[in-house]
């Protein structure tokens, strides 16, 4: 499924990842569910071999390459049954931020261990009250003499079991207009005051969900992404919250496509095996339209979202934010319409075996909708496309 819009460097990175997947598969994912366990195999594995940052800056440690790499690694992981959300989170956002924003001790501190897997960085933006309108959020940072005190709630924060720092979307008071405005703060999972609490759900999937109080965390002055007040376009601390909020926001999505498009690939390979081998009345099953149809359908969706996923990344590496931000929600939302569609049909290509636990794919009926409503739902999406693209008036 390799498109000829690709270099033969992305060719070979997609074998070289789908030969990794293969030799865990959706078996290993299930197995670390049950045992209520993180991919840590397979994150390290990934980690050791330069697939966890190939998104970052080479000088520290990353493989040099952008959002277009990246998610072909998620995409091809997915495809084999064993994808790494924490893909999406620790290198893609959070990586990504810090890389452009962060101050030269952050990039230090952070990307070596995050391109290489030995650290790893959750994200903090969802809050209880706030949902997608990210303008209410009140998650409040106030100084006390050199220091920050950070003071909050955050909800459906993945992997903070297994991360040692939470990248949190908070806000300031400007100082100069009293207003508040957001910033980012890398806040240490075992900081004084962070509390975290698990969600319990009914998706079963090997990254946990949290939320987290933040009760008067304290926070050194160089927690602050980017550093102390800078008032210079594009630069880091308080006056660049909102460029360092979009810059992870656009990659999340893109990757989020790259999920939905290896999870929907997953399943219709299942059932186009499924499809040629099962027999009835002299007739393997996928030579009937009724079959055939719909997976070619299902393939024919997956592919054209993925030619939106790549649009989005090659606008978003080529330093395009504007047009990266339109292509990513797009591609965010053809991906997961498409994942669902291709899930859907997988288990009814194979009927009461499609709820089986030795095919595998019930679980990912709940598993594919995550794509619809995270990081934002498709109909947020669809506000974006009418009022960005098609200037039609808001409804709110």
């Amino acid at each position: 499924m390799s498109p000829v819009i690709e270099t033969e460097e992305h060719t070979a990175l997609r074998s070289a990842v789908a030969a990794l997947g293969k030799r865990y598969g959706r078996d290993y994912l299930v197995q670390a569910v049950a045992e209520g366990k993180p991919p840590a195999e397979l994150w390290s594995e990934a980690g050791k071999l330069g697939y966890l940052g190939v998104n970052l800056p080479e000088e520290y440690g990353g493989g040099g390459g952008g959002i277009t790499e990246l998610s072909i690694v998620l995409e091809e992981l997915g495809a084999t049954g064993s994808p790494l959300l924490m893909l999406i989170v620790s290198p893609a956002i959070c990586g990504t931020v810090i890389s452009r924003f962060g101050t030269e001790e952050q990039k230090r501190a952070w990307l070596p261990g995050i391109a290489d897997g030995t650290r790893l960085m959750a994200f903090g933006i969802t809050e209880p009250d706030a949902g997608s309108n990210s303008h209410r959020i009140t998650t409040t940072a106030r100084r006390d003499g050199a220091d920050w005190l950070l003071t909050g709630r955050k909800v459906f924060i993945s992997g903070v079991d297994i991360a040692d720092a939470v990248l949190i979307v908070g806000r300031t008071e400007d100082a100069r207009t009293g207003r508040l405005k957001p910033c980012l703060f890398i806040v240490p999972t075992d900081a004084e005051g962070f509390q975290k609490r698990p969600i319990d759900m009914e998706l079963r999937a090997a990254e946990k969900q949290f939320e987290l109080v933040l009760d008067d965390v304290r926070l050194p002055a160089e927690a602050l992404v980017g550093g102390g007040t800078s008032h210079a376009f594009g630069s880091g601390g308080e006056d660049a919250g909102l460029l360092q909020l979009f810059a992870g926001l656009n990659p999340e999505r893109i990757m989020t496509a790259a999920f939905a498009i290896g999870m929907g690939r997953y399943a219709l390979t299942k059932a186009i095996e499924y499809a040629r081998d099962r027999t009835v009345w002299k007739t393997p099953i996928g030579a009937h339209q009724a079959i055939a149809h719909p997976l070619a359908q299902a393939h024919i969706d997956l592919e054209l979202a993925r030619l939106m996923m790549q649009k989005a990344a090659h606008l978003y590496d080529t330093g395009d934010d504007i047009g990266a931000g339109e292509a990513a929600n797009m591609a965010k939302y053809a991906a997961g319409e498409a994942c669902v569609k291709a899930v859907d049909q997988a288990v009814h290509t194979l009927g009461g075996n499609g709820l089986t636990r030795e095919f595998g794919l019930a679980s990912l009926i709940t598993a594919a909708r995550v794509a619809r409503i995270a990081p934002v739902s498709r109909e947020m999406i669809l506000n974006y496309v009418s009022h960005q693209t098609l200037g039609l008036p808001k409804s709110y």
